[in-house]
């Protein structure tokens, strides 16, 4: 399976839209791989919480519009970052959204937990109320769907395993001042999990708030395979779903589990 990570940068001199276009051109050159992954909240700056609001679009509005023809176009499982979804009632979320090869919705997530400690995203939006999996394809991996500040939390993804994930795609917008947690939660989470991370993150500044960039993917040994710069950047790599199912078999670490629910067997 070949991965794409677009690491695109939030330019304040960008329109949303533009931006749209412009990650769809991006989605499209990627027509050799079988995944490609954007970054979270992309289309208005992770940190920019006072375009929130104003920014809110529904699960069909032109963000989903834009992907699901890119997806359909490069043929590729798309996982569109996410945007700030305006339910019908007016609630907004932080929503993330997987098209298959053919355009049409496959999954969507909204994040469970809210970064600002009472402020900013954690006062602004609501929260999920449950973990997501998708399937990729008839025969290929089950995806766990985790977004930035949830990489800090490893009861989720415990929960994604017992679901049947085999790797994780986490899109983010992680500040420069926190990046070496950045890479040290990620290689945690697939060192615990037996499971490829792939964590796909911001270049450029939302709102003052400097991106850390280095979006990286991790195998389930917890070894880094491939990282990205501090500038916008497209990472591609080569996995082996196999090797997921080699490392837990190799080492059954899983099954000696006491706490929580039992690993599937």
């Amino acid at each position: 399976m070949r991965a794409a990570l677009l690491q695109i940068a939030v330019r304040p001199e960008e329109t949303p839209a533009e931006r749209r276009a412009r990650a769809a051109d991006l989605v499209r050159e990627q027509h050799t791989a079988d995944l490609v992954i954007l970054p979270e909240l992309w289309t208005v700056g992770a940190f920019d919480f006072d375009a929130f609001h104003d920014h809110g679009e529904s699960l069909d509005g032109a963000t989903a519009r834009t992907m699901s023809e890119a997806a359909a176009s490069a043929r590729v499982w798309l996982h569109a970052g996410s945007i700030i979804e305006r339910a019908p009632q007016g609630t907004l979320y932080n929503t993330s959204l997987v098209f298959g090869p053919d355009g049409t919705p496959r999954q969507r997530y909204r994040k469970i937990h809210r970064f600002g400690f009472d402020r900013g995203e954690a006062a602004l939006l609501a929260r999920g109320e449950e973990p997501v999996t998708v399937t990729l394809g008839d025969r290929g991996p089950t995806a766990g769907l985790a977004t930035c500040y949830d990489l800090r939390f490893p009861e989720q993804f415990r929960m994604l395993v017992d679901a049947g994930a085999e790797m994780f795609l986490i899109p983010a917008g992680w500040p420069t001042a926190r990046r070496a947690h950045w890479s040290l939660l990620a290689r945690a989470r697939a060192v615990e999990s037996q499971a490829y991370v792939l964590a796909c993150g911001t270049a450029g500044t939302h709102a003052g708030v400097e991106q850390a960039g280095h979006s990286l993917v991790v195998d389930p040994w917890g070894e880094v395979v491939a990282e990205a710069g501090a500038g916008e950047e497209t990472l591609v790599v080569d996995l082996d779903p196999e090797l997921v199912t080699k490392t837990r078999t190799d080492f059954p670490a899983l099954r000696d589990r006491v706490l929580g629910a039992p690993a599937p067997r």
